[in-house]
């Protein structure tokens, strides 16, 4: 042991010397000396450093982003971003189950709820906050208009008049955002395919035809019964303004045009003397 000891101690009272020479040459290119203790040390500190340097490296620079798995700007833009879709269409549903529990029990006599509901805003630009206060204004009014309707049988001769008509279904396809006019969508999003034929309702006119930077080619027609029917998002339109259509004329191609739209689907509204109307309600898709 008293042996081993004092070789240690020998080897870190040594010199030593670390050369690198040229192949060819023998030329002496780099020299370092150093007692044993020096050296050891110095190997350390080269070794402290390069781990530092890399570090640094990778934590403070776009190194990092070559590090498999780990998420470079653009995804982690979109991850914000499906973050915040989320956060809205969460709000929006929770919104949405409340006006309809609140209409079902306005319905059926029952006293709606009072609740307050804050919504936090995703963007500078949607700054809306429900409290209980509007909750109530709201479903007040809801009542009221349920009572005017029921006291006056011109309005309900109007839409029993509605009712009375054969409207032809606009296209073919499913309907992926229903009419909700609570949450400002008084229309019907029907998902089709690219090119899918779109069809008048009722026979009318065609008043408009043209070309809207938001929700691209729009056809509207004026039917009897102070009826408007209204296309939006087409990809071509076949009709022009003054033309006599028929019900189940082809007016125009399904598209996605427009800076609105999120997909080939066709944008239809119904409107009866100004006021927007649930078309799912007379038409069968």
């Amino acid at each position: 042991m008293t042996r081993i000891k004092k070789g240690k101690i020998r080897i870190l009272h040594s010199k030593f010397r670390f050369s690198i020479f040229n192949d060819t040459s023998h030329e002496e290119l780099f020299v370092f000396r150093a007692k044993g203790l020096m050296f050891v040390l110095s190997i350390c500190l080269a070794i402290i450093f390069i781990i530092a340097s890399v570090t640094i490296l990778i934590s403070y620079t776009p190194l990092r982003e070559f590090i498999p798995g780990y998420p470079n700007a653009q995804t982690r833009k979109l991850l914000v971003q499906n973050a915040l879709k989320i956060d809205s269409l969460e709000r929006a549903l929770k919104l949405s189950e409340y006006q309809i529990t609140n209409i079902q029990k306005i319905v059926t006599g029952q006293k709606p709820e009072e609740m307050e509901l804050a919504v936090k805003p995703a963007t500078s630009a949607d700054t809306t906050v429900i409290n209980s206060k509007k909750v109530r204004e709201d479903s007040l009014l809801r009542i009221e208009v349920l009572k005017q309707e029921q006291l006056n049988p011109t309005k309900r001769k109007g839409i029993e008049q509605i009712e009375g008509l054969h409207f032809f279904p606009p296209v073919k396809g499913i309907i992926s955002n229903g009419f909700n006019a609570a949450l400002n969508h008084p229309y019907l999003d029907i998902a089709t395919p690219a090119n899918s034929v779109v069809c008048a309702v009722l026979d009318g006119t065609v008043i408009q035809a043209n070309w809207n930077d938001e929700t691209g080619y729009i056809i509207e027609i004026q039917h009897s019964n102070d009826l408007v029917s209204i296309y939006k998002h087409n990809s071509k339109l076949l009709k022009k303004v003054g033309d006599k259509v028929t019900a189940g004329t082809a007016i125009a191609l399904t598209g996605s045009t427009g800076s609105l739209s999120t997909g080939t689907h066709l944008h239809f509204e119904l409107w009866h003397k100004g006021t927007a109307i649930d078309p799912s309600k007379y038409i069968k898709f």
